[in-house]
């Protein structure tokens, strides 16, 4: 046997429904029907403007700028 012989009997999974893209998912469902249940008008400063819109939108929007930088911090760099 090499040493590149090796079982998969590890804890983790690699399949596509590992505990942590569970939970991950569960979040992120979890945030989209907080935004959907929040739809009041809202007024946000932006630096000196104010804007007006619907939370909804100014929670998917951080919700997506969230993702966005998550993404980028933690990707993985190909070796």
């Amino acid at each position: 046997m090499s040493p590149k012989d090796v079982s998969s009997g590890g804890k983790g999974s690699t399949g596509p429904f590992s505990p942590s893209r569970i939970v991950v998912l569960v979040i992120a469902f979890l945030s989209l029907v907080f935004v959907v249940e929040n739809t009041g008008e809202v007024t946000i400063r932006l630096f000196i403007p104010l804007v007006t819109m619907p939370l909804a939108i100014a929670l998917l929007a951080m919700f997506v700028a969230g993702m966005v930088c998550g993404g980028y911090l933690f990707r993985r760099r190909a070796k």
